[in-house]
């Protein structure tokens, strides 16, 4: 007789990934064992091989929920009725709101993402992608004829503001919605303005 699935199931798996995401990020992925995960975690190992087989199959669905996930987010927001330079905006806010509380899973894809087999990293690097292309439409947007033709130009100018989005997390980690709101208003104002944008 298959054995049913327990009405928590999906919530016992998010609790693992978000523990072995601390574990991998503070321990480092070679050096976590599935004993330190299932001590995180509050359960026996036994229970964790319940959910997965292996710390691989567990890095791989840490980095494919956050990915996919923050992929899905940032590429589906509203962008109706918005100028070009309004859609920038809103994009470049929902990138820092959508960051805030990953901070173990954002270390994870940046330490371990190349512990996957390179199937499975180039899964992870296409949502990666659909992201930059996303931001970077929404840039291309808002001086076209800066942009066009100089391909060049403009993935210096999209991974640019990746760059400050990412300063921001790594170092503003606490920070609120009212504080994320008014650095995404300044890193658009930089973007579209220069320096004496802001």
């Amino acid at each position: 007789m298959a054995r049913t699935i327990a009405k928590d199931h999906d919530q016992k798996r998010a609790q693992i990934l978000k523990s072995a995401a601390k574990v991998f990020a503070e321990q480092g992925f070679d050096r976590a064992s599935m004993t330190q995960l299932a001590r995180e975690c509050g359960i026996s190992k036994a229970n964790i091989y319940h959910y997965y087989d292996s710390k691989d199959a567990i890095l791989y669905d840490i980095l494919d929920t956050y990915l996919r996930d923050l992929r899905d987010r940032i590429c589906g927001i509203d962008l109706e009725g918005a100028d070009a330079n309004e859609r920038l905006r809103r994009i470049v806010t929902e990138i820092l709101h959508a960051y805030q509380g990953a901070d173990h899973e954002h270390q994870v894809q940046i330490g371990a993402m190349s512990a996957l087999p390179e199937e499975q990293q180039k899964q992870m690097r296409g949502y990666q992608r659909d992201m930059v292309r996303f931001l970077s439409t929404a840039i291309q947007e808002t001086a076209p004829q800066i942009f066009d033709g100089d391909e060049a130009k403009l993935r210096s100018a999209t991974m640019s503001v990746f760059g400050m989005l990412n300063w921001y997390y790594m170092w503003n980690t606490g920070a609120g919605s009212q504080a994320r709101d008014d650095y995404a208003t300044l890193v658009t104002n930089l973007t579209l303005h220069g320096i004496r944008g802001i």
